[in-house]
């Protein structure tokens, strides 16, 4: 009796792995981190403080992608044709970095895309399981990330779409409109990260107290929280009980 089994990230369908993804371009540097934690002001006393790493963001690849990668990218960019849309303006770059498929996407095209996965007989991507945030304080331009993971039941495929917003202009387009599931990941997303989705039919704090000022887990927010108060005393926040010398 033979056995059938599903082909996987790094498999081409025949049993055989493919090479990775060569790169079109190389890695993105966005920053460079000192230290373990990124304490600053003499803060650091785990002994990694003269540790300097460089914040990288992995490159566009090219093809051949490999896996069911190509034909993911090859129906996406013929059905964005058929409704007149130029590939190249809806999809920034993609990207294949360990196994995994993302397409970074323009925001103003989000929504379209999204339903083309979704809808396309080829591409049938019906599950989306939520939306993420992402801040990186040093992608100048694009500081705030919102990336979704799609999952397609039908062909037993996943994927990314990755769409990134300035600090000064942090608004997505919801695609609670496409995926009814992400009404609370957005919201979630909002919360924590300050990403705006616009068109969302009710979008508001999630965990946070309705007056909460600013966004937990952006990278600039103040460690270690906010003072408190105990039977009339004040406790500063854990970085402000003392200093190092």
């Amino acid at each position: 009796m033979s056995e059938t089994r599903e082909p996987d990230h790094g498999d081409n369908g025949n049993g055989e792995n493919n090479v990775p993804a060569p790169r079109a371009s190389g890695p993105e540097v966005i920053g460079v981190r000192k230290g373990m934690f990124g304490a600053e002001a003499g803060g650091d006393t785990s002994g990694y403080g003269g540790l300097v790493r460089t914040v990288a963001l992995p490159g566009a690849a090219s093809r051949p992608y490999g896996s069911y990668f190509d034909e993911v990218a090859d129906e996406l960019e013929g059905a964005l044709e058929e409704q007149d849309l130029v590939p190249e303006n809806a999809i920034e770059k993609t990207v294949v970095d360990r196994g995994e498929l993302t397409f970074h996407i323009a925001r103003e095209h989000l929504v379209r895309v999204a339903r083309t996965l979704r809808d396309d007989p080829a591409l049938r991507f019906e599950l989306c399981t939520g939306v993420s945030g992402v801040h990186f304080p040093g992608d100048k331009g694009r500081e705030l990330h919102a990336v979704y993971h799609l999952r397609s039941l039908t062909h037993g495929r996943i994927l990314r779409l990755e769409v990134s917003v300035p600090d000064s202009d942090p608004h997505v387009p919801s695609l609670v409109s496409v995926y009814p599931t992400n009404d609370w990941h957005e919201r979630e997303t909002y919360d924590f990260f300050g990403l705006v989705f616009d068109g969302h039919p009710a979008l508001t704090r999630i965990m946070m107290p309705d007056d909460w000022q600013g966004f937990p887990q952006r990278k600039d927010y103040p460690l270690g929280g906010i003072a408190v108060e105990y039977k009339g005393a004040q406790i500063p926040a854990p970085d402000q009980r003392r200093s190092y010398s």
